[in-house]
């Protein structure tokens, strides 16, 4: 194998960056054989699914790759922690869903997050979608931006346009600006500002067993100020 290709796009008006890394693990294998040994509980945070902890070398082995791409991408100078790592996947059927969980979303409003999501199911499965909100024109939302976008994301709830299930596609609320496949062995890295969700497929089968579930590894990462 050679190694990971790191390929950055710019998603949407607001210009975004979203990097894309095939080949993300030496042996991605291996991580699924360990997942399968592990024992998963509900993820909670609004997570539709469970978690189980990775091998301790997981981090160590992809963080220069991913402290070179924080680097020379988002221009990250200070120092970086990591808030939380594991084995995700996702289990939660359509009728159980929250209205949270089918609508888009951003994991923090603080700067200097980061998250990560890489895809473990041979063959591919559901990727990772982003979105705009219609009404206010968001892609992204901080603290700044936060109590407006979250006082018209209320009024838009008031007038329906919820979706059924997980969202999948353009709404009433939101129009997909990017969807990215869920390639084995690919990660992601993105701001945990952007608006966005798994893009979960009508007929997923959302089983619980690392072997045939839609098994992930998800992180989310801190920068301090230099």
């Amino acid at each position: 194998m050679s190694g990971p290709s790191v390929v950055a796009r710019r998603v949407g008006r607001e210009r975004e960056p979203v990097v894309i890394i095939d080949d993300f693990a030496p042996e991605p294998d291996a991580l699924r054989s360990f997942a399968a040994e592990q024992h998963f509980a509900a993820a909670g945070r609004h997570y539709p699914g469970i978690k189980a902890a990775l091998p301790v070398g997981y981090l160590q082995t992809q963080g220069p790759l991913i402290g070179k791409i924080l680097r020379e991408v988002f221009g990250v100078a200070g120092k970086v922690s990591i808030l939380e790592a594991d084995f995700s996947i996702v289990t939660a059927v359509p009728a159980s869903l929250s209205i949270e969980q089918r609508l888009p979303h951003v994991d923090a409003l603080e700067p200097g997050r980061l998250a990560l999501v890489h895809y473990l199911v041979p063959g591919g499965t559901d990727g990772t979608a982003f979105y705009r909100h219609r009404a206010t024109g968001y892609e992204t939302v901080d603290a700044e931006r936060s109590a407006a976008y979250f006082a018209s994301l209320q009024r838009d709830l008031t007038g329906g346009g919820v979706p059924e299930s997980y969202i999948a596609g353009d709404t009433a609320l939101f129009e997909q600006t990017a969807l990215l496949p869920g390639v084995y062995n690919r990660a992601l890295l993105y701001r945990s500002r952007m608006l966005h969700s798994g893009a979960i497929a009508s007929d997923a089968a959302l089983s619980d067993d690392p072997a045939t579930g839609r098994l992930t590894v998800t992180g989310f990462f801190a920068v301090s100020s230099v």
